[in-house]
C-alpha cells in the first residue's frame, strides 16, 4: 500500500478534549471494595462506592460543605459520609442527614452531581457527559471476558502524557521496533486502511511469534534469535474512545482508555487469547475449563507490562517535547496516523459544540 507523508497537527491535537458522551471505564470491580474510590475523569473528580446492595454509586468527589473529598469519609448503609462533619448523601446527590442539625433547620437542598455508571464484565463503567445520552450509547463488549475459551490478562495504564500520544502508538504497527525483546509480532507492513464517522482501522501483514496450538513457540517471544515467524494479519481499530485489535486467530487485544487531563491518561490494556484451537475442549467437564480460566487469569500480566514500561517511557518522552515547544511539527509517513488525529480532533470539536 502506498504511504503517503502527513504532518501531525501539534497545536489543536495535543490539548484536544474528550467527547465525554461516551462509556468510560474508570475502574476494575475488584478495584472498588467496602472503601470509597477516588477517581479523576478528564479534570472532573469522582468518587464510586457501593451501597448496602453492593451497586456501584458515582458522585462528584466534593462536600458541598467545605469541599473536602468525600472518598476520604466512608459509606454508611446507602450513603456515603464525608468524614469531617459527618455530611451523609445517596447516590441521588441529594443530603439525607446532618447529624448536629437542630430541630429549627432544614436539610440544605443542595444536590451532588451524580453520574449515571454501571457495572459489567469485570470493569465499572461511567458516563460522565450528559446522562440522558447514557441510554443511546453502550459500554464496549468484552465477551472473552466470561466465554471459557479464552484466557485473560489485565494490566492498568497511568502516564503522564496526552491520550492522543496513547492512541497513534496502538494504530502504528512499525513501533514493533521498540519492543524487540519482548515483540509478539513483527516485519509489519501496512496492508489497508479504513474510516467511519467514528472509527479508524487499519490492517498491517505481519510475523507473529508465537501460536497457542504450538506452544514451543513462546521460547521465541524471549530469544530473538530463535524467532520464525507465522504469517498473520494484524488488524488495530480505533472505535472512539476505545481500542481493539486482532493478531490473527488467538489473540485479541483491548485497550480501554479514560484520560484524565490533558497531560494524564489512564487505561486498562487487556489481552485474550484464545484456546479454540484445541478441538477437543468442549469435550472436558464445564467446572474444570473455568477452573482452567480462573487459574490462568493474568498469566500474561508480566508480559503486558514489560511492553507497557517500553511504550510509556516514549509517550512521555513526547509530551515532554510537545510542552518545550508546542509550534515544532514532527514528520509522519504512515497514514493511518493523520486519519487518527483527525478523528480525536472532529470528536473533541463535536462535544464542544453540543
Amino acid at each position: 500500500m502506498k504511504q503517503s507523508a502527513g504532518v501531525p497537527r501539534p497545536k489543536c491535537l495535543r490539548s484536544a478534549g474528550v467527547n465525554l458522551n461516551y462509556w468510560y471505564a474508570v475502574a476494575l470491580s475488584t478495584e472498588l471494595g467496602q472503601k470509597p474510590l477516588a477517581i479523576q475523569l478528564w479534570h472532573q473528580d469522582i468518587v464510586l462506592f457501593r451501597n448496602r446492595h453492593g451497586q456501584v454509586q458515582a458522585l462528584a468527589n466534593r462536600c458541598p460543605h467545605r469541599f473536602v473529598k468525600l472518598s476520604s469519609g466512608y459509606v454508611q448503609g446507602d450513603d456515603i459520609v464525608c468524614i469531617y462533619h459527618g455530611w451523609r448523601f445517596n447516590g441521588a446527590g441529594h443530603c439525607t442527614d446532618i447529624p448536629y442539625l437542630n430541630a429549627q433547620q432544614k436539610l440544605p437542598t443542595c444536590r451532588l452531581r451524580s453520574y449515571p455508571v454501571q457495572e459489567r464484565q469485570g470493569f465499572i463503567w461511567l458516563f460522565p457527559g450528559d446522562p440522558t445520552q447514557a441510554q443511546n450509547h453502550q459500554p464496549v463488549d468484552l465477551p472473552e471476558w466470561e466465554h471459557l475459551n479464552y484466557v485473560v490478562s489485565v494490566a492498568p495504564m497511568n502516564f503522564q502524557a496526552h491520550f492522543s500520544f496513547l492512541i497513534e502508538n496502538l494504530m502504528d504497527m512499525y513501533h514493533g521496533h521498540l519492543h524487540r525483546n519482548f515483540q509478539p509480532w513483527g516485519n509489519a507492513v501496512l496492508h489497508k486502511k479504513s474510516t467511519g464517522s467514528d472509527w479508524v482501522e487499519a490492517e498491517y501483514h505481519a510475523l507473529c511469534y508465537f501460536r497457542i496450538d504450538r506452544p514451543w513457540s513462546a521460547i521465541q517471544l524471549f530469544i530473538p534469535q530463535l524467532r520464525r515467524g507465522f504469517p498473520t494479519s494484524l488488524i488495530v481499530r480505533y472505535e472512539y474512545p476505545h481500542w481493539h485489535s486482532w493478531l490473527g486467530k488467538d489473540f485479541r487485544l483491548y485497550c480501554l482508555i479514560a484520560p484524565v487531563s490533558a497531560t494524564q491518561t489512564r487505561a486498562y490494556l487487556i489481552h485474550t487469547a484464545s484456546l479454540g484451537a484445541f478441538r477437543d475442549l468442549h469435550r472436558l467437564p464445564i467446572w474444570f475449563r473455568r477452573w482452567v480460566k480462573n487459574r490462568c487469569f493474568n498469566a500474561a500480566k508480566d508480559f503486558l507490562q514489560g511492553l507497557i514500561r517500553e511504550d510509556v517511557f516514549m509517550m512521555e518522552q513526547e509530551q515532554q517535547a510537545y510542552l518545550q515547544n508546542p509550534e515544532r511539527r514532527g514528520l509522519e509517513v504512515n497514514p493511518v496516523i493523520g486519519s487518527v488525529q483527525k478523528l480525536i480532533e472532529q470528536q473533541a470539536q463535536i462535544y464542544s459544540t453540543l
